[in-house]
């Protein structure tokens, strides 16, 4: 199983917002992380077939995106997807089976499968306009497998979840990588950092960094700092470098009154005379190329 994008290109008049990506996908759950404007929808609408490509391809075990086999081996999950809120979630997956050429015996096996796999059994007959945001979401990944999908592209799938609904998609999303290639596109890092085999780091339409977390994160081993300071230094440090942390230690804390920072120093010198190294997540990775100092 093997999904490749070869020098793959758009461009909008003077803007490029994809720069001849190129990559070779397997089995598993990749994380595409990127600041918003990164070209991370723009790549994964042109690898859904939704978006003509300026220059490259792709292609899936040697099909290329614009065949209908590729179309039934991929299942697709907007960032803002259409549903229609008079329907009920059993109705609404019916409806989006028979779109994608499931006869009606299969549509409703599948849906009934599916609408256990997302965890709405429960509510499989109340209309969509009833749902939270996170039910809506989790129907949104139901409909996005209904064809059985090897490959599967979310664009910010929890975003406007609250943190147990995240989980919760977390743990699905994780489980569906076991068989088939998931894309997940987000600017949440922690959700990338619990499920991801492997994270792609996209900025200003390039991939940047491709690896697994551990291999990625040595770019800013040693850069990682906390020091402890007063709020007159705490200023002056914020301004020369990318802050992951801030925040004031309490009264019955170790170094009350003062200011506790963690920042990351490119240059690997310590950035005040009390700065201690620290080990690096993917939140430092994150401001280290997304952050204001490095913008």
């Amino acid at each position: 199983m093997e999904l490749i994008l070869d020098r793959l290109t758009k461009q909008y008049k003077n803007k490029i917002a994809v720069d001849k990506v190129s990559l070779t996908l397997g089995q598993g759950v990749y994380g595409l992380l990127g600041a918003n404007g990164a070209g991370k929808t723009t790549l994964m609408r042109m690898m859904c077939g939704l978006l003509d490509p300026t220059g490259g391809e792709v292609k899936f075990n040697g099909i290329d995106v614009s065949r209908a086999e590729y179309r039934d081996a991929l299942g697709y999950m907007p960032q803002h997807f259409g549903y229609y809120p008079e329907f009920t979630a059993t109705s609404f997956l019916h409806y989006m089976a028979s779109l994608k050429g499931l006869t009606k015996q299969r549509s409703k096996e599948k849906t009934a499968e599916l609408l256990e796999t997302v965890s709405l059994s429960e509510v499989a007959k109340k209309k969509i306009k009833t749902f939270s945001g996170g039910m809506k979401q989790r129907l949104g990944i139901a409909q996005s497998l209904l064809n059985n999908p090897k490959i599967l592209i979310l664009d910010e799938p929890t975003a406007g979840l609250d943190p147990k609904e995240r989980i919760k998609f977390r743990n699905l999303i994780s489980r569906l990588g076991a068989d088939r290639i998931v894309l997940l596109s987000t600017h949440i890092v922690s959700d990338i950092e619990n499920i991801a085999k492997f994270v792609l780091v996209m900025k200003d339409g390039q991939i940047i960094q491709n690896g697994g977390v551990d291999e990625i994160l040595t770019d800013i081993r040693g850069k990682v700092f906390e020091c402890v300071v007063d709020d007159a230094q705490a200023a002056e440090l914020s301004q020369k470098f990318p802050v992951v942390n801030i925040r004031a230690a309490g009264p019955s804390e170790e170094h009350a009154g003062k200011t506790l920072l963690r920042l990351i120093a490119s240059d690997n010198n310590p950035p005040c005379e009390n700065a201690e190294t620290v080990p690096e997540n993917l939140d430092d990775l994150y401001m280290y190329y997304f952050g204001e100092r490095n913008e």
